[in-house]
């Protein structure tokens, strides 16, 4: 599942999202979600949300489990 529908994203699910700072080069970062930060239902580059690991902050390009 991609992350562009905010409907698909429940806190606590393990994603993987890119960073602002990682953008160019596409590395992922993987962890669970804390909040989402995204209020629209849809994004064309993915929901942002904040991970529970590191707050770290990111758009989710691919949902591995809920």
């Amino acid at each position: 599942m991609n992350g562009k529908n905010r409907a698909d994203i429940k806190i606590g699910a393990l994603v993987d999202i890119v960073l602002k700072k990682d953008q160019r080069a596409g590395t992922l970062t993987r962890g669970h979600v804390k909040r989402i930060l995204t209020n629209s239902s849809t994004h064309p580059h993915g929901i942002k949300v904040m991970l529970t690991e590191n707050d770290a902050v990111g758009r989710v390009q691919k949902i591995v489990s809920e």
